[in-house]
Parts: structure tokens; C-alpha cells; sequence
């Protein structure tokens, strides 16, 4: 078995523009490549989970996310930053319209994606790490077992008290991520643990 990177999507590999679709609109967050390069040397499996209320609101199509997906993981491996897996929810309970409108718990913040991950790559949870930029990712990743959740700085300001996360750590940028998975010998700036 083998440990995973589960790293959320907008806002961790891409920089948060509001229900991506479009590959024109795709802007890689600083640093993606060399984090996902640093995790696979250190045989991590790299696992993307996202939600995509986008489709269950019927603004995209499950063909156009997929369509920018292999633009995406194309742009990934042509920096030797190859993604193993993504996931993806097009459920939402309030907003999805007919079949996608319900509760499920491979919604974050349920744990459902990162256990079928899990089954189906045949990783350990136990030692395995995530990175979102909101506390439901976190939250997820929680319940799946995950020990080190780190929340990339940008979307949520508040503590993540709302999700019963007791511990989890802050990172200002990917670079910082890094350094507290051990990928680094040294901080670039500073990070704190909440």
C-alpha cells in the first residue's frame, strides 16, 4: 500500500474562477507542478477529488468536465507532474437539478471520493496527506482517516471550528505545503498549525 496526495482542485492546482469549464479559463496555482513532482518521488500516489455542483446545476456538462480534465492533466504531465486519479461530485442537496440534486457522501465534506481512491488504488490512508483551500476538503479528509490536512490560505478566513476539525495545518502557499509534508529541508515563509 501506498500513501496519496489528495489535493482538491479550484484553488489548489488551479487558481478559483468560478465553476472551470473552459480550458482557455485554466491558470495553474504557483508551485503545483513542483509539489505533485516532489510527492511522486517519494511514491505518492496523486489523487485529485473535487466537487462540481457545476454539473448538477446544469451549467457544464459531466462531457465538458471531463473534456477539461484531459486539457488539465495533459498541462500536468507535460511538467512531469503526472495526476494518478480525479474524482469528482456533481451532486449538490439544494442546487442539482433532478438526479444531481441529493445528498451523498462522496460530497465533500464526506469521505466518500477519498475511500473509493483508497479501494481502488489500494492506498493507505494512514499515511496519506491532503490539501484544500476550504474546510470542507478538510473535513473529508478527516473522515476518511487522512492524519495531515493542510488548508491552503486564499478562500477560508475563519477557522475551520464549523467541521470539528481539532488540528490541521495553514499553508500561505504550495511551497509552504510542501515544507510541512517534509518535501523541503526549509521554509520558504512562515506557516502556523491550528
Amino acid at each position: 500500500m501506498r500513501p496519496a496526495l489528495f489535493l482538491d482542485r479550484d484553488g489548489v492546482i488551479n487558481e478559483e474562477v468560478g465553476f472551470l469549464h473552459r480550458p482557455e479559463e485554466v491558470r495553474f496555482v504557483p508551485g503545483i507542478f513542483e509539489l505533485i513532482r516532489q510527492a511522486r518521488s517519494r511514491d505518492y500516489a496523486i489523487i485529485v477529488i473535487t466537487n462540481q455542483s457545476g454539473i448538477g446545476r446544469g451549467l457544464y456538462s459531466e462531457e465538458q468536465f471531463q473534456a477539461l480534465m484531459r486539457h488539465m492533466r495533459s498541462l500536468l504531465a507535460a511538467e512531469d507532474a503526472d495526476v494518478d486519479a480525479v474524482y469528482f461530485s456533481p451532486f449538490h442537496p439544494v442546487h442539482g437539478l433532478n438526479e444531481y440534486k441529493r445528498d451523498t457522501d462522496c460530497r465533500k465534506p464526506g469521505p466518500g471520493m477519498l475511500l473509493q481512491a483508497a479501494r481502488e488504488y489500494d492506498l493507505d490512508l494512514s499515511r496519506s496527506a491532503l490539501i484544500g483551500d476550504r474546510c470542507s476538503d478538510l473535513a473529508a479528509g478527516a473522515a476518511a482517516g487522512v492524519p495531515l490536512l493542510i488548508l491552503l490560505d486564499g478562500t477560508e478566513v475563519s477557522p475551520c471550528e464549523q467541521e470539528n476539525l481539532s488540528k490541521y495545518l495553514r499553508a500561505q502557499s504550495l511551497e509552504v505545503a510542501a515544507f510541512q509534508l517534509g518535501f523541503q529541508s526549509a521554509p520558504p515563509t512562515s506557516s502556523t498549525i491550528t
